[in-house]
This record gives structure tokens, C-alpha cells and sequence, in this order.
């Protein structure tokens, strides 16, 4: 074979794969527009504007689980235009729906937005639309079910818990009577039922104080809040009771810390945090308040070096009216509403508390709160002035002694 015959063979050969590189190139360009027109069909014309004005967290999905078109506020819930949905939950619902070829629905507990964000009652609803695409509906039936949780719960703390200080007070009332004639048997007959009318006064404010944060969604009070300034006040109003008890309060760890939400309403659960932890500690101790900043996370932590609380109780204690340690919340006073309340008004800021304890070597309450940045403060520019005569010098101010800053 001669040199033009082999031109000629490579010319052959080299058009044969122009033209195979060709065809591949063609048909990678024509599947792609394919699926393009597939994709943009599997959503009907129209649908997009009806799902961005939509309230109710809505998406149309493809078959991969990936996000078509997608309502504003679905996208707390993870899912978002382009990207494919991150709930196993909503998936398992699609993919009901599309075996079933049906709607399906579920109920489910998603959590809206970043930990530690409270989680949300929603009802699902998965719609089949086409052969590759599914419509998923989300109503957040968080306050309904909140709502007809308060219900029930004030109907339960009034029977079980009111009804026994309400009965002793009847109690002593006829006892004081009987007693007229002993003014030693008055009195102390009066000062148990001052103490008695003490307690339902505090149980009352309390049920009420838990009620409200079971039915308010929104925080009266929503703004820009100091850490440092919460744990001042909830540290200053158990002073008193620290001092009474000997137990020593130690506030350590980061400073210039801010969070969103109600100053009081965090500082009541905090100051319940700190009285339960002078109210379990011996005499003698120290109770730590440590504020530390994580992932974008303002940690509060309450340690105290009490008697602790078994593994098996740990879960229980933010219940309502649950007290790990009968005997000894009965000498405390406890209302055993205490960490309901704390658990409550910290899910309402979107954060959450958690408990760690051993028996014997006390307990850790901490709670965990979305950062923010504070606000930002422009120092004033001193002023110079000129100075016809040399002032005399006046004595520096005394400076107060700082607070140990071991971090509990």
C-alpha cells in the first residue's frame, strides 16, 4: 500500500469519527433539550406565580425530589427552588403518593429553619400532577394543636394542683374558727394558711404565666436583647434567696452576646434556672452561670452541685407538675412548673433547653438561643481643651472588684 492510499485511509478514518463525535454531540444536545421541555412542562404554565403568592409552604417536586417551583414560605422547610428536598419525611410521602397514584397525607413534626429551631406540626398532602412531577402542600397546624393543648392542660392543672391548697385553705379556716378561744392555736393556724395562700397565689401565676406562653406566638416584646443583661436580672432576683441559703452565684464566660426576643420573658426563665439550682445546692456551694457563643449559638448554662437527677428522670422534668424528687420539692416549695415554663418560653425565642446530670455531682441546665449581631454603638469623639492653667490632678475612681470569671 502506497502513501496516497494511506492518506486516503486516514482521510476515510478520520471523517468516520468526525462524524461518530458528531452524532454523540448531537443526540448529548438533543436529550438535553429533551429533558429541558420535560422539565419545564412537568410544571404547568401559571403555576409558579400561584405558588409565590401562596401563604402555606407549598413545592412542585420531580422525580429525583428535586424542587420545580416552590412557594416563599417553603423555603424554612428546606425546600427551594433547585434543590433537592433534605426531609426524609416529605420524601417518604412522595413517594407514597406516586406508588399509590393518589394524594397521600401525613402528619408530621418538621422542624422550620436551622437548629435549634422549635419543630412544627404540619399536615402533608402529596398530589401526583404528571408522570414526573408531585405537588406537596404543607399546613402548619402548630397553633390549633397548641391551642387544644392549653385547653386540656388547664383543665388538668386546675383539678389536680389547685384544688389541694384551695381545700386546705377551707381546712384551716374552720380550724381557725374552732379555735377562737386559743390565741396560740390562732396564730398558728393563720400562719399556715398565709403560707397556704401563698403557694395557690404562686401556682396560679404560674399556670397563667404557662398558658400564655403555650397561646402567644408571637413575643409581646420581640427586640434586640443583652445576654449579659438577662443573666444580671435573673442572678439580682435571687440574690436573697442565695444568701439565705449560702450558696454562693458565680456568672463567667463570654460577654457582648445578643439574642432576639423578650428580655422579660428571658429572664423569668432564667431566674427559674437559677432558683432551682440555689434550691438543690447544700449550703456552702457555688452555682455557676456560664454564656459561651457556638456555631452562631449563645449557649446559657446553670450548673449546680446538687443531688442530681437519675438518667431515667432526665427526660421527664420539663414536664408540668413532674418533680424527680417528691420529698424534697415539698420542703422547697416547688410548683413543679418551673422547667415547663423555662421549656416553653425558650421554644417560643426558636431555641431549646437540655439538661445534664449525674446523681451526686449536680446538674447542668442549658439553654441554647439563635445569635445575633448587637447593635452597633459610635463612641463620642472627646474633646480637647485648651488649658490656660495645669489642673490638679484628682484621685482616680476606685474600681469595683469584677466577678470571678471561671466559667462554671
Amino acid at each position: 500500500m502506497d502513501s496516497t492510499q494511506l492518506a486516503l485511509l486516514a482521510l476515510i478514518l478520520g471523517v468516520a469519527i468526525g462524524g461518530l463525535v458528531s452524532t454523540v454531540i448531537l443526540g448529548s444536545l438533543r436529550a438535553r433539550d429533551r429533558f429541558r421541555a420535560e422539565t419545564s412542562s412537568a410544571v404547568p404554565e401559571g403555576v409558579s406565580a400561584v405558588l409565590h403568592a401562596m401563604d402555606d409552604p407549598a413545592a412542585v417536586i420531580d422525580a429525583s425530589f428535586t424542587v420545580l417551583a416552590a412557594s416563599g414560605s417553603a423555603a424554612p422547610f428546606g425546600m427551594v427552588e433547585g434543590v433537592a428536598i433534605p426531609a426524609e419525611e416529605l420524601k417518604a410521602v412522595a413517594r407514597r403518593a406516586r406508588s399509590g397514584e393518589s394524594a397521600a397525607t401525613e402528619t408530621l413534626r418538621l422542624r422550620r429553619g436551622a437548629p435549634p429551631a422549635e419543630s412544627r406540626l404540619v399536615v402533608v398532602r402529596a398530589t401526583p400532577i404528571s408522570a414526573r412531577s408531585m405537588f406537596l402542600i404543607l399546613r402548619d397546624i402548630t397553633e390549633k394543636e397548641r391551642v387544644e393543648e392549653m385547653r386540656r392542660d388547664f383543665v388538668a392543672n386546675t383539678s389536680h394542683e389547685l384544688k389541694t391548697p384551695v381545700g386546705a385553705v377551707s381546712l384551716l379556716a374552720e380550724a381557725i374558727e374552732s379555735a377562737a378561744d386559743d390565741p396560740d392555736q390562732v396564730r398558728a393556724f393563720a400562719s399556715r394558711l398565709t403560707a397556704e395562700a401563698s403557694r395557690l397565689a404562686l401556682l396560679t401565676s404560674r399556670i397563667m404565666s404557662l398558658s400564655r406562653l403555650q397561646a402567644a406566638d408571637e413575643l409581646n416584646d420581640d427586640r434586640d436583647v443583652s445576654v449579659d443583661e438577662v443573666v444580671a436580672s435573673a442572678v439580682e432576683a435571687h440574690a436573697i434567696q442565695a444568701d439565705s441559703a449560702g450558696v454562693t452565684v458565680v456568672r463567667g464566660g463570654e460577654r457582648g452576646l445578643y439574642v432576639r426576643g423578650d428580655p422579660q420573658v428571658l429572664s423569668e426563665a432564667l431566674g427559674n434556672l437559677v432558683a432551682n439550682a440555689i434550691a438543690y445546692s447544700p449550703s456552702g456551694s457555688a452555682v455557676g452561670v456560664g454564656v459561651r457563643a457556638v456555631d452562631r449559638i449563645a449557649e446559657i448554662a446553670v450548673t449546680d452541685r446538687g443531688i442530681g437527677i437519675n438518667e431515667g428522670e432526665q427526660e421527664r422534668v420539663f414536664e408540668r407538675f413532674y418533680r424527680a424528687d417528691q420529698a424534697r420539692s415539698r420542703r422547697t416549695g416547688g410548683t413543679g412548673l418551673g422547667l415547663a415554663i423555662v421549656k416553653h418560653a425558650v421554644q417560643r425565642h426558636g431555641g431549646e433547653v437540655t439538661v445534664w446530670s449525674r446523681p451526686g455531682r449536680g446538674s447542668t441546665f442549658t439553654i441554647r438561643l439563635p445569635l445575633v449581631d448587637g447593635p452597633m454603638v459610635d463612641e463620642p469623639r472627646k474633646k480637647r481643651k485648651k488649658r490656660t492653667k495645669a489642673a490638679p490632678k484628682q484621685p482616680a475612681p476606685a474600681v469595683p472588684t469584677p466577678l470571678n470569671g471561671d466559667t462554671p
